[in-house]
């Protein structure tokens, strides 16, 4: 029987990779595309997905998830310039993310972490970032699809398949 750690740092990891094929297929200069001035590009969404990554899973178990060192307003003005950038940026964040959890032990999981000072278990808590993440890699497969048009790749079942 798998842990509920092991699972969920497996579906983390296919959050990951999914982001990763969406952005993939997206030319570097549309990795910026914004639609309009109320909506996020892929980069600033990566830039923020990043910037709460680092905040909630550095010292977890020990201090708040919402750290007082976070911009979390910077976080959406996108001063990346190119995908290497964008990608260093999202892998920083995962890695933190998943040094931390690979850490944990089953006994953590009922230990109370706190974010923005609500208490959570361990368990709790990272069901709220994995449905965080899930949504703002939803919204990067979006981006990306609507950019890639007819030359897009299903990351999943394609239609009629």
């Amino acid at each position: 029987m798998n842990s509920f750690l092991t699972i969920s740092l497996t579906i983390f990891r296919s959050y990951k990779t999914l982001g990763e094929k969406a952005m993939a297929q997206v030319a570097e200069d549309k990795l910026f595309f914004q639609f309009n001035t109320e909506s996020n590009s892929i980069a600033t969404i990566v830039k923020h997905v990043s910037g709460n990554m680092l905040s909630r899973w550095t010292d977890f178990l020990i201090t708040d998830g919402e750290k007082e060192w976070r911009k979390r307003d910077a976080e959406f003005i996108n001063d990346l310039k190119t995908r290497a950038e964008l990608m260093q940026t999202w892998d920083k964040g995962w890695a933190c993310m998943f040094n931390t959890i690979e850490n944990l032990k089953e006994e953590d999981l009922e230990r109370v972490v706190f974010i923005r000072k609500e208490a959570h278990s361990v368990a709790e808590a990272i069901n709220r970032q994995l449905a965080h993440y899930a949504y703002h890699v939803g919204q990067i497969v979006f981006v990306a699809k609507m950019i890639a048009d007819q030359n897009w790749t299903s990351l999943s079942i394609p239609r009629a398949k």
